[in-house]
């Protein structure tokens, strides 16, 4: 009996080890559950951390609504965007900082909202704490039951746009102006392709039509040949090198030809594709046709200076005439009576007087071919020239009279003076009003014996020709009028000579200028040239016309 009853303890016993190796394997099963479970529970947490630090952290505000707009949530960032900290958004009912015009917009879905795979996007404006509204954009989305399908909640994620829509704004603004300008706005790319144009350009331009756009116009069909080829040889290797390029060329239009002043840009900066160009050309055939009109003004002008000059000088011209003519008859009668008192002589005898009837018919015909010269019509065209040659052809038009008013002229003119560019008959002009000038100042003053020419050489592309006398000088009062038309010193002139030479030695690139006064006195003035070999930029040049800078412009006596 003792042994079965220690038989049934021991098999109780050995069960209930059994059990209690059962249990401690099942509470270590679910310690290793526990510490797995609290791992997890803390990278959730970490995760819940780190999500929570990029909301906070981040410029967009990020929030969560209830079904009527509540804020549920709002992150850090409303504190820089509206001013308002995120505790105090919590119940704020979203929609009352709507502005109202806004409000309805979203309310009745206008275009400004519209829905994406799932999100709404909409910009409008929202009251920030201080009363001013910011212009946002918002991406929401909303959370659904998924058994009901009843709204949840709305996460929305929200950004300051108001720098981009001002930005947006100006580009719709100046897009506008660019489409409404007169101008002839082209775009081009690297390929010589125009790939937009405004109005004014798609109406004047001989552009080739095309569907959406310009299509395959190119910059051949928008500029002259010769317009083109500078464009490839001169303006595309300046635009690539300085970004930008300004200057006159011609374009096909419907009608001819519209000579432009153009400006090429290259687009730079975020955003903008290599090589694309604009390309803005304004119309100047109005201003090109006033100025022709100027220059034939001026070119009338000039002539008609150069005739009352010339009635001026009637007595110089005169004289010479009158000298040769003098000769040719002495040496005629000569050889008339020398025929009649031996008619019977070899005509070898009659050699010298005929020599000399012909030298001075052709020196004669000469003098008469330069004063016809001088007198006609003509435009103003610069070539080089020696600057001797219009100081010689000047002093001989005016070298009687001064003969008679016994004031010595005297041309000094260095040997290694280099030739300049000039028009000789405009530049003799010059000469010839500066001297009548010089000689009708000299006239009855004491001491005013002499009017001298000189030159100089003022840089390695200038020359400067001075006219200077010993008379009165110009008095303070006049000298800023000095070049003004009708302005003159004497009681019975026109006050043009000045103006006119003035405008003179500016359509031949040079100036005319009056210099300070000597210590000597008199009055001295500096006519500024061009040098052979340059242009008004520096580069070669050869022969040019040389267009009046205006058409009057400016005198100290007349």
């Amino acid at each position: 009996m003792a042994d079965d009853r220690t038989r049934r303890l021991e098999a109780r016993l050995a069960a209930l080890e059994a059990r209690n190796a059962e249990l401690e394997a099942r509470n270590a099963e679910l310690e290793a559950r526990n510490a797995e479970l609290e791992a997890r529970n803390a990278a959730l947490d970490n995760e819940k951390r780190h999500y929570r630090w990029l909301a906070d952290s981040t410029t967009d505000l990020i929030s969560r609504h209830a079904r009527d707009g509540t804020f549920l949530y709002a992150s850090g960032a409303s504190r820089d965007l509206l001013g308002y900290a995120p505790e105090a958004l919590i119940g704020v009912c979203a929609y009352d900082l709507f502005h109202p015009a806004d409000l309805a917009d979203l309310l009745n879905k206008s275009p400004r909202v519209y829905h994406q795979d799932g999100f709404y996007q909409y910009t409008y404006r929202f009251r920030a704490r201080d009363g001013r509204y910011v212009w946002f954009e918002t991406t929401s989305r909303t959370r659904r039951d998924s058994g009901t399908g009843e709204l949840l909640d709305i996460l929305c994620v929200s950004r300051d746009v108001g720098r981009r829509l001002r930005a947006e704004a100006n580009r719709e603004r100046l897009a506008r102006v660019v489409e409404s300008t007169t101008d002839y706005v082209l775009f081009a790319d690297d390929a010589e392709r125009l790939f937009d144009s405004n109005e004014a350009a798609r109406r004047r331009l001989a552009l080739p039509a095309a569907d959406g756009g310009d299509g395959g116009a190119s910059l051949a069909d928008a500029y002259t040949e010769a317009s083109l080829a500078e464009l490839r040889d001169i303006v595309l290797p300046a635009v690539a090198r300085d970004g930008s390029w300004s200057g006159e060329l011609s374009m096909r239009g419907r009608r001819g030809t519209l000579p432009v002043l153009s400006v090429v840009l290259a687009h730079r900066g975020p955003g903008a594709v290599p090589g694309h160009l604009s390309l803005l050309n304004r119309d100047i055939g109005l201003r090109k046709a006033a100025e022709a009109q100027a220059r034939r003004h001026q070119a009338q002008i000039a002539h008609a200076n150069r005739l009352a000059t010339t009635g001026e000088l009637a007595s110089n011209i005169a004289h010479e005439l009158n000298q040769p003519l003098a000769t040719i008859a002495n040496y005629a009668s000569g050889a008339l009576i020398k025929l009649r008192t031996a008619p019977d002589a070899p005509a070898a005898d009659l050699g010298l007087p005929l020599e000399r009837i012909n030298a001075q018919v052709s020196g004669l015909a000469e003098r008469l071919r330069h004063i016809r010269s001088y007198v006609r019509k003509g435009q103003t065209r610069s070539r080089p020239m020696a600057l001797g040659e219009a100081v010689t052809g000047a002093c001989r038009l005016c070298a009687w009279q001064f003969q008679q008013a016994g004031v010595a002229l005297d041309p000094a003119l260095p040997k290694d003076l280099p030739r300049v560019l000039a028009d000789p008959i405009a530049l003799e002009q010059v000469l010839v009003n500066l001297l009548l000038n010089a000689l009708e100042a000299s006239r009855g003053h004491p001491g005013a014996d002499r009017v001298a020419i000189a030159a100089r050489r003022s840089g390695p592309r200038e020359v400067v020709m001075t006219v200077s006398d010993r008379g009165p000088g110009v008095a303070e009062a006049d000298r800023k009028r000095l070049f003004t038309p009708f302005h003159s010193g004497r009681h019975d002139g026109l006050g043009m000579g000045l103006a006119i030479s003035h405008s003179l030695m500016e359509a031949m690139g040079g100036g005319l200028a009056l210099a300070p006064p000597a210590e000597s006195g008199g009055a001295r003035f500096d006519a500024t040239l061009r040098a052979e070999g340059t242009s008004p930029r520096g580069g070669a040049v050869a022969a040019q016309d040389i267009r009046t800078k205006r058409p009057g412009a400016a005198s100290r006596g007349g």
